[in-house]
């Protein structure tokens, strides 16, 4: 799974742009829960080839980029929580998933429905 590192506002403003042409993957991650890279380990080991042809991926880490995380949660109107997946299409959050609630299945159908 190719990772964008999403590190800066300016990172921010990128994938809300390229969400213009397609849906994208926000998958805010802990290195310090079990749970956050429990689901961060599923999703790379479902996600395919294809999908990285298919699909943009942008990874947040929220010990070293806490500030921006919050930020996150402020720009797109959502309840911050770790881990979480956001599917952001046309500048918007559309979908959101946390905890076990992050699956290969649910964050596909999203980007597919979107």
């Amino acid at each position: 799974m190719r990772w964008q590192p999403l590190t800066t506002k300016e990172d921010l403003h990128d994938l809300d742009q390229r969400s213009m042409a397609g849906p994208i993957l926000l998958f805010k991650h802990s290195i310090r829960c079990s749970i956050s890279s429990a689901t961060k380990a599923r999703m790379e080991r479902a996600w395919t080839e294809q999908d990285d042809l298919d699909r943009t991926a942008y990874l947040l880490d929220l010990i070293n980029h806490r500030a921006l995380s919050n930020f996150i949660a402020e720009r797109y109107g959502i309840e911050h929580a770790s881990p979480q997946a956001l599917i952001i299409h046309r500048g918007t959050c559309i979908h959101v998933e946390t905890h076990f609630g992050i699956t290969y299945d649910r964050i596909e159908q999203a980007l597919d429905l979107a």
